[in-house]
């Protein structure tokens, strides 16, 4: 087999699940995974687990072929490790250890691990925190065959417990009764102290079914972006959807925009857990992530520092070195917009956008504004909630100059308040007259300074280093000022 040696490492996991197998390889050890390859089959490998106590024959079967291709797959990528993480249906079943005899016959090399429930808590929650570093609540990582609860304070985990109430272990002890899995899910959770200890701001839930869920939400709804991470319902909005889901026809949920075909058996069972987890957690808000249980294993791959440094920043990082022209000018940048640090503008999101606005400098001129804001809105980046993608993308338009009324804009428009698409206006505005007046050379920017007096915006310049006042520089002057409410000054020595 040939085999290709990248520059960067690569990884391989692949995620033996009760109801689906997946593999992904990540690429380069970077606060961000990046997933090169990300191939999933739904196999139900735990389908009658909780009657007969195996595996289910034919799914058995069909994972091992399956196995066989993640394997050589990886291999011919040049991951290297590739392990396989092994989850409830394995660990419970009376013939799990043989299954793993198999695997290992049909990827030599590869390593098996077979995670406990607690193992498996951390994994996922560990996942979460890559995109999320200071979550505040409960994580729910719904399975085929087991529910993962964890509860998380400002980032830290603090209990974690593994119930088994997986859609495909609940459809089969409830022989597939809603009714009877609402009692069966309700009697599990009360088993879980800490759950209803507090009301709790977030509710975070991790799993294909709930994001199933989440994109079933995301279509009825018209919503801008059809990203499930960091997609955030407040609690009654998920309560409703969870009824619906529950109690609609097969034929109905099959009907759903974006339902998927081979989990629309698993939905309502979904939707029970997410309600029942509503009532006992008392959250406020339902917020989906699409980290999980790969995230966290690629995670404890990272240096200590890597992992704690901020997952946005770091995303505008990584796209501002590699499509930025001077790897210098953003914090040249972030130096000079100072003076609006009293506009109420995140100081996170002011520092992620002077990294993101010099990112269209290789696009088309006349498409730079729409490509630039296409890019940043759908940017891949565990960190990126939608306010911060729709706040960014829009900065980065704005700064190379998009018609405010712009159709292509209204997503991003739609996701902010009306102060904030101001702050994104001011910043644009900001960027313009920067590159103006620096033409992306942080040297020039360096002989400026912007600065506030009283109601005066001041633009001061020292002419000698190659910088001067000319008819666009005076106009986008008047522009700023006119968006902060006051008089613009130009002084030049």
């Amino acid at each position: 087999m040939n085999v290709i040696r990248p520059e960067q490492p690569r990884f391989g996991v692949v995620d033996l699940g009760s109801n689906s197998v997946r593999l992904v390889v990540y690429e380069g050890l970077l606060r961000n995974p990046h997933a090169i390859f990300n191939e999933k089959a739904v196999l139900g490998l735990g389908r009658g687990l909780h009657t007969t106590g195996r595996l289910n024959e034919e799914a058995s079967d069909q994972a091992l072929t399956v196995l066989g291709r993640y394997h050589a797959l990886a291999v011919g990528m040049g991951a290297d490790p590739v392990e396989v993480l092994a989850t409830a249906a394995v660990r419970d079943a009376t013939n799990g250890q043989a299954f793993l005899e198999d695997i290992e016959a049909v990827m030599p090399g590869a390593r098996v691990s077979v995670l406990s429930g607690d193992g498996e808590a951390r994994l996922s929650a560990e996942g979460l925190l890559m995109g999320v570093p200071m979550a505040d609540g409960v994580l729910g990582d719904l399975g085929g065959g087991s529910l993962e609860l964890v509860k998380l304070v400002r980032g830290e985990i603090v209990e974690t417990v593994s119930l088994p109430i997986g859609t495909i272990r609940l459809a089969d002890r409830a022989e597939d009764d809603i009714s009877r899995a609402r009692a069966i899910v309700e009697a599990e959770l009360k088993r879980v102290p800490w759950l209803g200890a507090q009301p709790l701001k977030d509710l975070f839930l991790v799993g294909g079914t709930f994001r199933a869920l989440a994109r079933i939400h995301i279509a009825q709804t018209g919503y801008p972006l059809s990203i499930v991470h960091h997609y955030a319902i407040r609690r009654e909005e998920a309560r409703d959807l969870a009824g619906v889901v529950m109690t609609a026809p097969r034929r109905s949920l099959e009907r759903m925009p974006s339902a998927p075909t081979k989990r629309v058996s698993d939905l309502p069972f979904a939707a029970v857990v997410m309600r029942r987890l509503l009532r006992a957690s008392g959250a406020a808000r339902v917020v989906f992530s699409a980290n999980g249980l790969r995230e966290g294993w690629y995670g404890r791959r990272l240096s200590a520092e890597e992992r704690a440094s901020d997952p946005l920043i770091a995303a505008a990082v990584e796209l501002g070195e590699r499509l930025g022209r001077d790897p210098a000018l953003p914090k040249a940048l972030l130096r000079w917009t100072e003076a609006l640090a009293e506009e109420g503008i995140d100081p996170q999101l002011r520092e992620a956008a002077c990294w993101v606005s010099d990112t269209g400098s290789r696009d088309h001129p006349e498409y730079r504004a729409e490509q630039s804001y296409l890019r940043i809105l759908r940017l891949h980046g565990v960190g990126l909630d939608h306010h911060a993608r729709a706040f960014l993308a829009l900065v980065a338009s704005l700064r190379y100059e998009a018609e405010a009324d712009s159709p292509w804009l209204v997503p991003a428009r739609s996701l902010l308040s009306a102060a904030t698409i101001r702050r994104a206006e001011v910043l644009g505005a900001a960027f313009r007259l920067a590159y103006t007046l620096c033409g992306g050379v942080p040297a020039l920017l360096d002989a400026t300074v912007l600065e506030r007096r009283g109601r005066r915006l001041v633009l001061k310049l020292h002419q000698s280093a190659g910088v001067f006042a000319g008819e666009s520089v005076l106009r986008r002057l008047e522009v700023l000022a006119a968006a902060l409410g006051l008089e613009a000054l130009l002084e030049v020595d």
